[in-house]
């Protein structure tokens, strides 16, 4: 039976405003690292020199933002925190050339309507300020301060009134550094103010703000990271773009240290992003990439903010114009230092450790041997793969009394394939597949143990701050690879154990790879598992290329001819068959 409903059409209502405010700052406000971003850019329109940001508990309970800029006048105090209130725009031609960071007028009112805020604020020349209280954007109290000249905002009990969006936090640590991350894009964006960051009590940055963008990025990426860079700029009528890439030998194994600023705005873009990347087209190795810290300026006019509330997407009118500046400004450092004879290799050795501080070893978490003698394999008749042309009489046949295959290692090929005499044919193994499927299939075994290495030197990663701090939340996963990992500095882990198999200079894009495989809430979602498997297991096989000894050779032709290697973790075959019919043919026997 089916039920009628009423075509009647349900009233249309004005929101109330306090209802509209919370929409708003849903948009606005996701998590304390907006609210930092918000105070911060509001900062700096607001012509500071110096601006200081503090968070405790990950911002979720204290954030104050403090800047000597030219701060508020009293009769505008409360009107700051009205939608749709700005100094910054005052009508809609002004939307055609944007040269502020913030013109919504959304921001304080959105951050005002979820928590709890103190305002204290004085313009030069006035001799005292004024202390304005607002609690989930209701006015508690106002009135006159002695205070410095500019503006200090303090957020308190961040998503109060609003509990189902508190479920959606991470932890403080998670929390916190997604503040530090914008603090940290915020101060490259402006290396002529000086900002500092404190967290929990600690100074985590702290810029010169001297305007040289060379020493904002020493103080902010490290000593590595800026020895690293190459001077990059290319500028025509339209648009110019100057800054620092990287060298060839100072890749990264993420995408976490490239830094794009259009008109002074910290942006994502794939557009900018793809013209950097395609500047270092087949010079870098399969996931390697280069790192930026890159200004691009155009006329205000040229270019729409106004595509995102967080506004951290923008569009060009000229997409070409504005890539190739990016792409010929990249190509253009790179050659610069061809054409001197290329530089030092500088290949971070003070991240990765030498081979020969390693400790071999391997039975550090598991005595066993991970190898098997092909005299203790099983018994089996499984086909070699899948072939619906395959008859019975081509199953693989075992002697029962010596327990071993009735095949014969031959020798191996170009140190890549292994090659197998079995009955009347030839059997080409890759290896690599074949050691890369073994090692697939026993990361899933859910009784799987790591055999791992300890290192006398850890190795230490610089994978951004969120990336450091997801990884950590899953510590135990890690653990359950054969990686042992803790926090060193604010946006680098030091890994102690790394599986047996896995060569020191794969540590960093392994993790890398697993942390862009971790969900949001920074657990891993089933359908990543295979991902970060398969990655492990290709770092961890044999090498094609590489020479194996005799043993090595029987054991993986051992597991491919009985069947229980077929496939590579791609669906790749491992091995296939030339007849003796197919080579009596080639050689006109028959």
């Amino acid at each position: 039976m089916v039920t009628e409903f009423s075509r009647q059409s349900p009233r249309i209502l004005e929101l109330k405003q306090h209802v509209a405010d919370l929409i708003a700052a849903g948009e606005v406000v996701q998590r304390p690292a907006s609210v930092v971003k918000e105070l911060i850019e509001n900062s700096i329109d607001s012509g500071a020199g110096i601006i200081t940001a503090e968070i405790t508990t990950g911002g979720m309970t204290y954030i104050r933002v403090t800047d000597n800029g030219c701060g508020i006048a009293a009769e505008d105090v409360k009107t700051a925190f009205l939608r749709h209130a700005t100094s910054k725009l005052r009508d809609a031609l002004g939307l055609e050339a944007i040269g502020t960071l913030g013109f919504r007028g959304e921001a304080l009112a959105a951050i005002a309507a979820v928590s709890r805020i103190e305002l204290i604020t004085r313009e030069p020349g006035i001799d005292e300020g004024v202390c304005l209280n607002l609690e989930a954007g209701d006015v508690v109290n106002m009135s006159p301060v002695g205070c410095p000249e500019g503006t200090t905002i303090v957020v308190r009990d961040l998503f109060f009134n609003t509990p189902a969006r508190l479920k959606f936090m991470k932890s403080d640590r998670a929390e916190g550094s997604a503040v530090a991350s914008v603090v940290l894009r915020c101060a490259l964006s402006r290396p002529d103010v000086s900002i500092r960051f404190i967290k929990d009590g600690k100074v985590e940055y702290h810029t010169p703000g001297d305007s040289r963008v060379d020493s904002c990025v020493y103080s902010l990426l490290g000593r590595e990271v800026e020895a690293g860079f190459l001077s990059a700029e290319s500028s025509d009528e339209v648009v110019s773009t100057q800054g620092f890439v990287s060298s060839q030998a100072a890749s990264r194994g993420n995408r976490s240290y490239q830094f794009f600023f259009v008109n002074g705005r910290a942006i994502r873009s794939l557009l900018l992003q793809s013209a950097l990347e395609q500047a270092y087209k087949n010079t870098l190795s399969a996931g390697r990439f280069p790192s930026c810290v890159l200004y691009i300026n155009v006329r205000p006019s040229d270019v729409d903010v106004n595509v995102h509330p967080a506004k951290t997407e923008i569009k060009f009118i000229s997409d070409k114009s504005v890539f190739d500046s990016v792409y010929y400004a990249a190509v253009g450092a790179l050659e610069r230092v061809d054409a001197i004879g290329g530089i030092i290799d500088n290949d971070f050795r003070s991240s990765f450790v030498s081979e020969p501080s390693r400790l071999y070893t391997s039975s550090t978490r598991n005595s066993q041997e991970n190898t098997v003698s092909v005299s203790r394999l099983p018994i089996s008749k499984k086909t070699v793969f899948d072939n619906p042309n395959q008859t019975n009489s081509e199953l693989i046949a075992f002697s029962s009394e010596l327990r071993t295959p009735a095949f014969r290692v031959i020798g191996e090929a170009l140190n890549v394939y292994i090659i197998v005499e079995y009955h009347n044919s030839v059997w080409f193994i890759d290896k690599h597949a074949a050691h890369e499927r073994l090692h697939f299939d026993a990361l899933k075994n859910s009784d799987y143990v790591p055999m791992s290495e300890s290192l006398i030197t850890p190795v230490v990663c610089r994978l951004g701050h969120e990336e450091v701090s997801v990884l950590l939340e899953n510590a135990e996963f890690l653990d359950k690879l054969g990686f042992s990992a803790e926090r060193f500095g604010e946006d680098s882990i030091a890994i102690r154990h790394i599986p047996a198999d896995i060569e020191i200079s794969e540590t960093e894009s392994i993790l890398s790879e697993i942390s862009s495989q971790l969900g949001n809430n920074g657990i891993i979602e089933s359908s990543n598992l295979d991902k970060i498997y398969k990655t492990i297991a290709c770092k961890a096989a044999i090498k094609a290329g590489r020479s194996s000894d005799s043993r090595e050779l029987e054991s993986l032709a051992a597991k491919v001819m009985s069947g229980e290697v077929a496939n590579c973790p791609h669906g790749r075959p491992v091995a296939f068959e030339i007849t003796k019919t197919a080579l009596d043919k080639g050689f006109g026997r028959i």
